[in-house]
């Protein structure tokens, strides 16, 4: 049986002919828009790129983010959330 604790921490993305993204270990959606969408993860700041993106399901509690449309990159960043008085764009490009 699966430990309920661990798979909480655990960071998942599953991808389907890159037009649906399943992603699992998210803390939290810091920005999004059509061509764009920016998630803080167990694993560090994850943006997303591409066209006609949407979130079409996001369970913060549980930590999962549906996302369709067109995905044209995932690009990861080292920052953990635990400097939370510097802007975005100073933990971005550190």
């Amino acid at each position: 049986m699966e430990d309920l604790n661990n798979s909480a921490r655990m960071h998942k993305v599953t991808m389907t002919n890159r037009k649906s993204c399943m992603i699992n270990g998210v803390n939290d959606v810091l920005s999004f828009d059509e061509h764009e969408i920016l998630l803080e993860t167990e694993q560090g700041m994850l943006m997303i790129k591409g066209n006609d993106l949407h979130v079409s399901r996001l369970t913060l509690d549980k930590g999962e983010v549906d996302i369709e449309g067109k995905v044209d990159s995932l690009t990861y960043s080292d920052v953990s959330g635990g400097r939370k008085n510097e802007s975005l764009l100073t933990k971005l490009f550190r």
